[in-house]
């Protein structure tokens, strides 16, 4: 990978200077306008906590206008968690390049304001890094949550027990499997291949870091689920979701990630890749749909027939549109009568 690529769209994570104290473990925690969830993520680390010579714990706030995150942290903390917030607010990807900058241990952790992890998070990724020294990341399975913290399902069982995934290039590649709470990655992993990638936005930019990880180091597995995702529908996310800009991420991630795949394989793994993006594009413009919010399921629908044209695709596509153009009509009809019920 030519260096000025690495440094044209990604910023360069700066080894550790000699004499600093080096902690087996960074935890460092991203917010923005997220003290509410906080509490709750911070409380997850700390009852794990093997002290501030094993792990260092930091906030790194983007600039909230909202809340106060440094109180939860002084709070909860009690001199224990550092904190650290931007002058301005800078975006959650150089939010996050914050973060990787800031960290000093040999083990990263990424977690999410809003997120959280259970009781042996730390203890059994470690376990993964200590037998297998090799290792670029180390991941568990995930839950997700809703806004309430109601667990609303479990991410896939990549392999029946824990240890180093085969084949998983060839995994990650076609589809996002890891969420950020739930990965683990060497400090020295992202000094050798830089930050997240600035071209996305708001989506796509850990789907192509963990690609760009597996295609350079082996990845360790635990097989169970140990950190808690949120999906929030008032989150930035929702947004970019409900405009089709998460798509767009997407299938632009799509194309870089090609560069890091073997050559007989890079073309039919950018095909499935797509479809699978397509799929979930229309998944998503189903449920837009039976929330009634047709335009959302439109930009959705059109965000997939960008991404795909194979024969499913379309199929699906046109069930779609035909469910969507009968919605709208309905929708027309309903404005024009104002409040009198209409049957058709």
């Amino acid at each position: 990978m030519p260096e000025t690529y690495q440094t044209l769209y990604r910023t360069l994570i700066s080894p550790i200077s000699d004499g600093t104290p080096r902690p087996l473990w960074s935890v460092m925690i991203p917010t923005y306008n997220c003290a509410y969830y906080l509490r709750k993520t911070l409380a997850s680390v700390l009852e794990q906590d093997p002290g501030a010579e094993m792990m260092q714990i930091e906030v790194v706030d983007d600039h909230s206008t909202k809340d106060d995150p440094q109180a939860v942290v002084e709070e909860l903390g009690k001199g224990r968690v550092g904190f650290y917030q931007q002058p301005q607010n800078v975006g959650y990807i150089k939010n996050f390049e914050t973060c990787l900058q800031r960290s000093r241990g040999r083990l990263v952790h990424l977690l999410h304001g809003d997120d959280r992890v259970l009781q042996g998070f730390y203890r059994k990724l470690q376990q993964g890094f200590e037998q297998h020294p090799e290792i670029g990341a180390a991941f568990c399975r995930h839950i997700y949550m809703d806004e309430r913290g109601n667990w609303t399902g479990i991410s896939w069982l990549e392999q029946p027990e824990p240890g180093i995934l085969t084949n998983w290039l060839e995994r990650i590649a076609v589809q996002q499997r890891i969420q950020t709470p739930s990965i683990v990655v060497r400090r020295d992993v992202y000094e050798r291949l830089g930050g997240f990638d600035h071209r996305m936005s708001c989506w796509g930019e850990d789907w192509e870091m963990w690609v760009r990880i597996a295609a350079n180091y082996p990845v360790w597995y635990e097989v169970e689920p140990l950190a808690l995702y949120r999906k929030s529908s008032t989150s930035l996310t929702g947004t970019s979701i409900r405009i089709g800009k998460n798509i767009q991420d997407f299938r632009k991630a799509v194309g870089i990630v090609q560069n890091y795949l073997p050559n007989g394989d890079a073309q039919k793994l950018t095909k499935i890749a797509l479809q699978n993006y397509a799929f979930y594009a229309l998944n998503t413009a189903n449920e837009f749909a039976q929330s009634g919010d047709t335009s959302s399921a439109i930009n959705q629908l059109k965000e997939a027939l960008k991404c795909c044209h194979s024969s499913r695709v379309l199929q699906s596509s046109m069930k779609l549109g035909m469910k969507l153009f009968y919605l709208e009509s309905l929708r027309k009809i309903r404005i024009k009568s104002g409040t009198r019920e209409v049957n058709l």
